[in-house]
C-alpha cells in the first residue's frame, strides 16, 4: 500500500483504465486503486460518496442523457449489494423520464427508479433495491403515486406485489431477502425492527411476530452476517443475547446467508414449525 502522505492518483478523481496503461493490473493487485464501475477506477483512499459516483458516471454518460436503472439507484446512494450479485454497467436513456439532477447529472427520480428496478431486477434484488430507496429518503406516497400510473390496485404482477411489500425499515439487503422468503412461503407479514424491553434495555429484532404468540411465546428472526457475527467473541455475544430474549418469551431463529440462498427450505420449515403452518414450497428463487 502507498504511504499515507503519497499523493492521490489523479488527485483522487475517477479515471479510465487507459490512463494508467499496463500498470492497471499491478495497481489493482497492490490495492492502490479500486474499480468503481466497469472501466472506471479511483484511488482506494478516496471515500465512497455520491459526488464520487457522479464524477465516475460523468466520464461515460452523454451530457444530454438521463441516468436510469441500477446506475440511478447507485447515484441515489444505494449500495451495490442491494442491486444484484454482478457488477452493473451504467445505463442511461434519451427518452423523457421523471428526473432530477445530482451533481450535474440528470437522473431518474427515486420513485421512477424504484418502479424500473421492481419491473426488471430478479425478485430478491428488486425488493432490496426498493427497500433501500425508501430507506434513503424516498417518500412512500411518492412511490404509491408512481406505482398507480403503472399498475392497477389489484395487480398481481411481480413488480406490483413487491412495491406493496416494500418497507424502508429494512436495515440491510439481507433483511429484505429474509422478509421475501417469509412472504413467498405464505407466512403472515412480519413486523420490522421489533422492540423488546427487558433486563434494563431495549432489544431490537430484525423481524418478528409480536402479535402472534404460540403457547405464550413469540417468534423473532435475526440475520447474522459473516462480517459482524463470525468471530468467537461475536458468537458468544449473540448466544447471550438469544438466551436473554428466550427468558423474555421470544424464540429466535438465527438466519445466515446459506439459509437465504439455495433450494433447501430449512428456514421455511423452522418458521412453519413454530407458527404451526405449512410453508408454501418449493422456493421460488
Amino acid at each position: 500500500m502507498l504511504p499515507a502522505d503519497f499523493p492521490y492518483f489523479f488527485c483522487g478523481l475517477p479515471f479510465r483504465a487507459h490512463q494508467v496503461g499496463r500498470k492497471l493490473n499491478w495497481l489493482l493487485a497492490q490495492r492502490d486503486i479500486r474499480q468503481l464501475i466497469p472501466g472506471i477506477y479511483v484511488d482506494t483512499r478516496v471515500p465512497d460518496t455520491v459526488q464520487l459516483r457522479a464524477d465516475a458516471l460523468q466520464l461515460l454518460v452523454p451530457a444530454d442523457a438521463t441516468v436510469c436503472g441500477r446506475a440511478a439507484a447507485w447515484l441515489h446512494g444505494i449500495d451495490t449489494t442491494a442491486l444484484g450479485p454482478d457488477t452493473f454497467r451504467p445505463q442511461w436513456t434519451f427518452a423523457e423520464r421523471p428526473s432530477t439532477e445530482i451533481h450535474g447529472l440528470k437522473v431518474t427520480t427515486r420513485a421512477a427508479t424504484a418502479i424500473e428496478l421492481a419491473r426488471h431486477l430478479p425478485r430478491p434484488f428488486a425488493l432490496s433495491a426498493v427497500d433501500a430507496l425508501l430507506r434513503s429518503g424516498m417518500r412512500a406516497q411518492d412511490l404509491e403515486a408512481a406505482a398507480a400510473r403503472y399498475f392497477a390496485p389489484d395487480s398481481t404482477s411481480q413488480a406490483a406485489q413487491l412495491l406493496r411489500l416494500a418497507d424502508g425499515r429494512a436495515a440491510s439487503p439481507a433483511e429484505s431477502w429474509l422478509r421475501l422468503r417469509l412472504f413467498d412461503a405464505g407466512f403472515p407479514r412480519p413486523e420490522l425492527q421489533v422492540p423488546v424491553e427487558g433486563h434494563g434495555r431495549v432489544y431490537r429484532l430484525d423481524l418478528g411476530y409480536p402479535d402472534r404468540p404460540v403457547d405464550g411465546r413469540r417468534l423473532g428472526l435475526e440475520y447474522d452476517s459473516d462480517q459482524w457475527h463470525s468471530s468467537t467473541r461475536q458468537q458468544l455475544r449473540d448466544e447471550t443475547r438469544r438466551t436473554e430474549l428466550d427468558a423474555l418469551g421470544w424464540h429466535i431463529i438465527q438466519v445466515r446467508r446459506p439459509d437465504l440462498w439455495g433450494s433447501y427450505p430449512a428456514l421455511e420449515l423452522a418458521v412453519g414449525a413454530f407458527l404451526c403452518q405449512h410453508p408454501r414450497l418449493p422456493r421460488r428463487w
